[in-house]
């Protein structure tokens, strides 16, 4: 069985910040960012919505595509999501 890595974008709820991260296990993740476990960005900006993920079976390639979307617009993240959640609804609810 090959490990899974994904690259990931939270929302708050009125979808006006966006958080981009990467992880080993994506649900694990979402809840912790959703108790507020983890101090920081995802805390204090209320981004617990999951709007878009990808998977890979190589953590490299997740990282560098974590890496590739942070340096992105706002507005081509919004392209990226709207191309697979349009109507921005929670993947994880």
């Amino acid at each position: 069985m090959s490990k899974r890595y994904y690259t990931y974008i939270l929302s708050n709820k009125n979808d006006t910040t966006l958080y981009v991260g990467v992880t080993n296990d994506l649900e694990r993740r979402v809840a912790e960012h959703r108790s507020g476990m983890i101090p920081g960005f995802t805390q204090l900006y209320s981004c617990h919505k999951l709007v878009y993920f990808e998977e890979y079976t190589d953590v490299l390639q997740a990282i560098a595509r974590e890496k590739q979307l942070k340096k992105w617009s706002r507005a081509k993240k919004d392209e990226l999501i709207d191309s697979k959640n349009k109507e921005r609804e929670d993947l994880m609810p």
